[in-house]
């Protein structure tokens, strides 16, 4: 609204846009590419990205989506900063204008936002890097004055770029830790089994595709047949066989409690990082998080 002490210039305030995208990085950029699929208007995305060379890749990346340095008035403000600029991000944002928020800024609390963006409502979501490929999962959690129906408009947002599941906010820590840092977990395996493949004699391209196919048919085999992991193992580990060998050599050096330690150790930089308290376990003393 224009401030009637002023002179009239015959024109007024631009409606606000749709959606205002903070951060044009890769999951910024996943976001923007699963909300124009999903039928939002390039028209009615913003993209604000401070960075000029990433701003003109971004702006011929999606034609019609305005990319800019500053933010502009905006109903949905979807925040893919990195933590450590969200404040300054929003405080510009609601200097602009906005009705609502949805942060995947990684270990920043809704309370913090809400403390920025005032009594509106806000959905904070921990997702994957898988959601570049659309095959993400993401956890969101509510703030203070988010309603079901703003949990339900974050959700279709979110699952343009995989699958959604709702918690509490103290459980996103947990999440964290498991799904968020998950892919690392399976990466560092695939490394390691490439590595024994090399030193058992296979080439390097060899041990390369066949970790990599196995790793995505086992993903494929838990997710499609939605059997629990623990019979799939049993179905492949025939007693006394090869495989058999092998997960008695994991177990006998202590894997499934080395697999709860790192996660557990996930868990608590995650609360450090967002200025909560430490998850606690009873698998004892976890190895310092990253």
């Amino acid at each position: 609204m224009s401030d009637p002490s002023s002179p009239s210039t015959g024109t007024s305030a631009p409606d606000p846009v749709e959606v205002l995208v903070l951060g044009g990085g890769r999951m910024g950029a996943a976001l923007l590419v699963g909300l124009l699929a999903g039928g939002l208007g390039s028209d009615r995305v913003v993209v604000v990205e401070r960075d000029g060379a990433r701003r003109a890749e971004l702006g011929a990346a999606h034609p019609g989506v305005r990319v800019v340095a500053e933010p502009v008035a905006a109903r949905d403000v979807l925040v893919c900063t990195k933590p450590g600029d969200v404040t300054t991000a929003l405080h510009d944002a609601a200097d602009a204008g906005l009705a609502r928020v949805l942060s995947i800024a990684a270990g920043v609390p809704t309370a913090s936002i809400e403390a920025v963006v005032g009594a509106v409502p806000v959905v904070r979501a921990m997702p994957n890097t898988p959601a570049l490929l659309g095959a993400g999962i993401t956890a969101i959690a509510p703030g203070r004055h988010a309603t079901d129906a703003d949990l339900d408009d974050a959700e279709a947002v979110l699952r343009s770029v995989g699958q959604v599941v709702r918690v509490d906010e103290a459980h996103l820590d947990a999440v964290t830790a498991v799904s968020g840092s998950g892919p690392a977990y399976v990466y560092l395996l695939a490394e390691h089994l490439r590595a024994a493949a090399g030193a058992l004699g296979l080439s390097v391209g060899l041990a390369d595709t066949l970790v990599r196919q196995t790793v995505l048919g086992a993903a494929r085999m838990m997710s499609e047949t939605g059997e629990d992991p623990a019979d799939l193992r049993a179905a492949v580990t025939s007693p006394g066989g090869t495989t058999a060998a092998a997960i008695a050599e994991f177990e006998r050096e202590g894997f499934g409690a080395l697999v709860e330690q790192a996660v557990v150790a996930a868990a608590r930089r995650a609360a450090e990082l967002g200025g909560g308290a430490s998850p606690e376990s009873d698998g004892g003393d976890a190895p310092r998080g990253r």
